[in-house]
């Protein structure tokens, strides 16, 4: 069972899930477009490659997210790379399942960047960066994507 989080509180209609999706796991943020934060979640591995749909259907019930946001990984050229078909099947599942707005957020290199961000500036040992990189992966997606939504909304005024 997923631990309700202290921004369940707040959760509505202005609360997205933001998604790292991985062949092995899936990392998840949460995130308001109120406070255009987002924090990691948790990790969700994968079984068989497939996801974990009861964990995630868990995560919709539970944080009632507004739409979902989902990190899209494509080739520096822009190119699809091997993961992305994949992605973008997850993306129309998300979409079928659950009935919810699915936005796609360009993730290049956010693993990356988040494996950097612990390994470099916390310290954070290889086990645990394991544990938590697609979390923070997840939060880097849904971040970039809040900040950029809020800047279109400041446009729009």
């Amino acid at each position: 069972m997923a631990k309700q989080g202290p921004l369940l509180a707040n959760a509505g209609n202005d609360t997205y899930l933001g998604f790292d999706f991985g062949n092995k796991k899936i990392g998840v943020a949460v995130g308001q477009t109120t406070t255009a934060t987002a924090s990691p979640l948790q990790t969700i591995r994968s079984i068989n490659q497939n996801p974990d749909w009861n964990i995630i259907s868990q995560l919709i019930r539970e944080w009632q997210p507004a739409g979902l946001v989902v990190g899209i990984s494509r080739q520096t050229d822009g190119s699809d790379n091997v993961i992305t078909p994949r992605m973008l099947k997850f993306c129309r599942q998300l979409e079928g399942r659950y009935q919810l707005p699915v936005y796609q957020q360009d993730e290049t290199l956010s693993t990356f960047e988040a494996k950097q961000l612990l390994f470099d500036e916390v310290s954070v040992n290889a086990g645990k960066l394991w544990a938590v990189q697609d979390q923070l992966a997840a939060q880097l997606i849904l971040q970039t994507w809040l900040n950029e939504h809020a800047a279109k909304q400041r446009r729009a005024v």
